[in-house]
């Protein structure tokens, strides 16, 4: 029943990612179901027009990750870039918030994307990571995308 409740509420809390495959490339063959796979997926920062995060991350082929059922690794490759001529802040922003989650595998893992706002530099900051509802990964990778200084980010 705990935990139930706890899958409920983290589910409830976390933002849907609404990502956009750009390309896969096959890893290693399986007789059964998809191969092995990295893919490249682009999110635009939804409070943040003019910024968009790649990620690349391991996909599990197979039966299992056929049907959704496998638990794709920890790793995560992630790149964010200033994408319009100008950036534009939708409201403001809090000093950290987790702006992407996607599941990992059926129900204990998620990938996230947090935005880190580094106010004395005037720069977002986004880190992707993996958890588990029992034992997560330090696996994690960073990027930066300088603001220009006329633009200050709207801070909570």
């Amino acid at each position: 029943m705990i935990l139930g409740a706890a899958l409920l509420t983290s589910a409830a809390l976390s933002f849907p990612a609404s990502a956009d495959q750009l390309a896969e490339v096959s890893t290693a063959f399986r007789w059964m179901g998809r191969n092995d796979r990295v893919v490249i997926d682009a999110y635009d920062d939804p409070k943040v027009s003019g910024v968009t995060c790649y990620v690349s991350r391991a996909r599990t082929g197979g039966v299992k990750g056929t049907v959704g059922l496998a638990e794709d690794k920890a790793e995560a490759s992630i790149a964010c870039r200033q994408v319009a001529a100008t950036v534009q802040f939708n409201g403001k922003l809090p000093e950290q918030e987790d702006v992407f989650t996607e599941r990992m595998s059926i129900l204990f893992k998620r990938l996230h994307v947090v935005r880190v706002v580094d106010v004395k530099r005037n720069t977002l900051v986004y880190l992707t990571y993996s958890d588990k509802l029992i034992d997560g990964s330090p696996m994690n990778a960073v990027t930066a995308v300088p603001i220009a200084a006329s633009t200050p980010i709207p801070m909570k």
